[in-house]
């Protein structure tokens, strides 16, 4: 029985987020920033830190880019070109379009942000209470899916939201994409996208299957699965933490409003 006097002891441990704010949801470092000072002509530290960038997630020119769908968060730029690159705090990192992955010299209009939550609003409609999730794994290292299996621990507690996991696409309201979409797993995830009762949500979760991380391009293919299935919230990291995931899951839902952060990119 020590469990019970442990849980006397400790009290709820479980987030109430998004209900109420959590701290830990705020301030972990789910993300890499860059600096809108930099001349036309980068300086060689800024240089040397995409060199050091292992999937080409930073450009230079025309002008200093961060793809955070390429990130891995290795922190290398942070460290070259600390002036430059900083890690930015906050969980909330699920975009809904690709090209919002993408800061630094990128407009992302209002307008076209808004237009694309409207649209994906009319189609989750139907979804209240009850949510099914279909998780499928296209070829990763499963960082992903450990992240995504914390969902369910009595820490994010995936269920008290009306969350559920499903084994059969038949009964699934949302598809989770996890890895690169290798060769052999481009079958399955289109076959199992086709069994989804319509309307579909597709979320890609992590680096690997937004652009193909560090293990796409290899000899079992795989840039990631946007050319593959129509991808309707994107949700970065290497892996993507479980309140990141979770923000991507509540905003395919409609259920979280767009931060002042996530319109500006």
């Amino acid at each position: 029985m020590p469990w019970v006097f442990r849980g006397l002891r400790e009290g709820v441990l479980t987030t109430r987020w998004p209900r109420h704010a959590d701290d830990y949801f705020d301030e972990f470092p789910a993300t890499l920033r860059v600096s809108d000072r930099i001349e036309a002509a980068a300086p060689a530290d800024v240089e040397a830190a995409a060199a050091a960038c292992p999937t080409a997630a930073i450009s230079v020119r025309p002008a200093l880019r961060l793809d955070r769908g390429r990130c891995i968060l290795c922190g290398r730029c942070a460290t070259v070109a600390p002036e430059f690159f900083s890690w930015e705090t906050g969980s909330a990192t699920a975009t809904l379009s690709r090209s919002a992955l993408v800061v630094g010299d990128v407009e992302e209009s209002d307008e076209a942000l808004a237009e694309l939550r409207a649209a994906l609003a009319r189609r989750v409609r139907r979804l209240r209470r009850s949510v099914h999730l279909r998780h499928i794994d296209t070829g990763s290292d499963g960082s992903d899916e450990w992240e995504i299996q914390a969902l369910t621990n009595p820490v994010y507690d995936l269920h008290r939201l009306g969350i559920f996991f499903t084994a059969s696409p038949r009964s699934a309201d949302v598809l989770l994409v996890t890895g690169i979409g290798a060769t052999g797993m481009v079958e399955p995830l289109c076959r199992t996208l086709d069994a989804m009762p319509a309307p579909t949500v597709v979320v890609a979760v992590g680096g690997d299957a937004i652009s193909g991380g560090l293990i796409g391009r290899g000899y079992t293919g795989g840039t990631g699965v946007a050319d593959l299935v129509p991808v309707d919230v994107w949700v970065p990291g290497a892996p993507a933490t479980p309140f990141s995931v979770l923000h991507g899951i509540l905003l395919a839902l409609g259920r979280v409003p767009l931060s002042g952060s996530e319109r500006a990119r």
